[in-house]
């Protein structure tokens, strides 16, 4: 098996595990932060520690690209969740003002205490 075989390249912006809806670059990006590739199988339970080796080879055979292919899916990832910060649904904004009302309903009953941050 060829190791570009484990993989689903769906277009320039997504590469998948095949058979799995788990992206290389979830997998890349525990790895970069020091999971072992069996903690990385036990958190995605998709995948096989055969699926994890071969993503980590991939990218250690094809660095430069995969590393630009990373920062890419990793920029614009950061650029949804500010549109998502800046511009929420109106489900979100809903339950952010529940929320606000719940902690301010349990403080006023002593049942919870504001930390310093939140005054």
């Amino acid at each position: 098996m060829r190791l570009e075989d484990y993989f689903e390249f769906v277009n320039d912006k997504a590469i998948l595990v095949k058979g799995t809806r788990v992206g290389l670059e979830v997998i890349l990006r525990d790895y970069l932060e020091g999971a072992s590739p069996e903690e990385i199988m036990l958190r995605y339970p998709t995948l096989t520690l055969e699926q994890v080796h071969a993503a980590i080879t991939f990218y250690l055979h094809n660095k430069d690209e995969i590393d630009r292919y990373l920062k890419r899916c990793w920029q614009e990832g950061e650029e949804a969740w500010k549109s998502q910060q800046a511009y929420p649904s109106e489900f979100l904004r809903d339950l952010r003002e529940r929320i606000l009302r719940q902690k301010a309903a349990l403080q006023e009953e002593g049942r919870l205490v504001a930390l310093s941050w939140e005054r």
